[in-house]
């Protein structure tokens, strides 16, 4: 068996000065009312004993019963069912053992049951502080006003409760059953719904010209036209009859699946851009209160936020496209490169024979060629060659 060392246990520091002793003396507790005198021991430092209330009786807690007068029972509490005498009887026991009811039941002379008790004691109460009050308002936030007593609903949940105990074990299997076969039909409801879901395609990392993914996300095509692979109606058609086979659905869960089919057709970055307009505009990305009208004026929003960046976007394009045709040439598309111009120094040479050397007839030969009968250049054709200077 394991001992404990006497000389490792902590000790309070004691100072020379002090003389402690352990006396055997009375005390009295104020949770009593007959001024009992108990004895016990006592530490008692340099002979001074202590002073005050007993240290236990701190925990002697009682209840506050409301007491009422004769002219307040007349004027306010009069009952068919009770009397005078057995209200003033129910508030002395009440009081005597702190609201527990079942004892309370027990002792009362009559055939009353813990619930009509209750009803007695709370409607009184109650009926006194609002006698009391000067306005409605100054005890609207009362516990006995607030939260009111009602017996039928006791009754109710006492006759739930016993029927639940009362149950045998072949009725809790039966009941464990149930509740395994509800838990498998909502998890098959969820994979078909996210079976039916559209997946999002992956961005590569690579596009063409070096675009980056938020431009792969977008992309347009040359007509100014922003394809889509999925019919935002026909997705929000399908929405709406896989939420009628749920039967029972969070509103807030159907307004998430309606504005991803409604914004199927866009790219992430255009969803982003949709966000941070609401959030912008001072708008919840999802309602605080998500009603019928509410949820339908918020998905007509997003559409019409989707719709506005898509005509920003061809605003975009075709005035890309108006500068293209005015900086370059027709045959040049938006997003060409422009072409490089001719250096001066190549515009302003003159030109010299004897820097063509033997090429320069046949230079002159396949221009001609290169350009189509009828269409002769109008400008003077270059100086001709009187003969090949030979080789030396």
């Amino acid at each position: 068996m394991p001992t404990i060392d006497v000389n490792q246990l902590k000790r309070k520091a004691q100072s020379e000065n002090e003389k402690i002793t352990w006396q055997w003396l009375s005390f009295t507790n104020s949770a009593r009312k007959d001024n009992l005198q108990l004895y016990h021991w006592v530490r008692v430092v340099n002979g001074v004993p202590p002073t005050g209330d007993y240290s236990f009786a701190k925990y002697n807690k009682s209840v506050d019963v409301i007491k009422y007068t004769d002219e307040e029972y007349e004027k306010h509490l009069t009952h068919k069912a009770w009397t005078k005498e057995e209200t003033d009887q129910l508030f002395d026991l009440c009081e005597r053992f702190d609201l527990r009811f079942v004892i309370i039941a027990d002792r009362f002379p009559s055939s009353k049951t813990v619930e009509e008790l209750k009803d007695r004691y709370y409607s009184v109460s109650r009926a006194i502080v609002n006698a009391r009050a000067s306005s409605p308002g100054d005890v609207v936030g009362h516990p006995l006003i607030k939260e009111p007593y009602i017996a039928s609903q006791e009754t109710d949940r006492k006759r739930a409760l016993s029927l639940l105990l009362s149950q045998t074990k072949q009725q809790e299997r039966k009941d464990v059953e149930v509740l395994a076969h509800a838990k498998r039909i909502t998890e098959a409801r969820k994979s078909i719904k996210a079976s039916e879901e559209p997946k999002v395609p992956a961005i590569s990392d690579s596009g063409p010209l070096g675009a980056d993914k938020d431009n792969a996300a977008d992309p347009i095509t040359p007509s100014g036209q922003f394809p889509s692979t999925t019919n935002p109606a026909s997705e929000i058609a399908s929405v709406m009859a896989s939420l009628r086979t749920l039967r029972v659905y969070l509103r807030t869960y159907a307004l998430d699946q309606m504005v991803q089919a409604a914004s199927s057709s866009a790219g992430l970055r255009t969803i982003k851009r949709v966000e941070q307009t609401l959030q912008d505009l001072g708008v919840n990305l999802k309602p605080k209160v998500p009603t019928k009208a509410v949820c339908a004026e918020h998905l007509e929003l997003r559409k019409e936020i989707l719709t506005l960046l898509n005509l920003q976007k061809q605003l975009q394009y075709k005035e890309a496209e108006g500068s293209s045709f005015r900086d370059g040439s027709y045959s040049e598309t938006p997003g060409t490169p422009p072409k490089q111009a001719l250096r001066a120094a190549d515009l302003d040479r003159t030109f010299t024979p004897d820097s063509l050397n033997i090429g320069g007839e046949r230079f002159v030969k396949k221009e001609q060629k290169r350009k189509g009968p009828g269409r002769l250049s109008e400008a003077p054709s270059s100086p001709a060659q009187s003969k090949r200077p030979r080789k030396a």
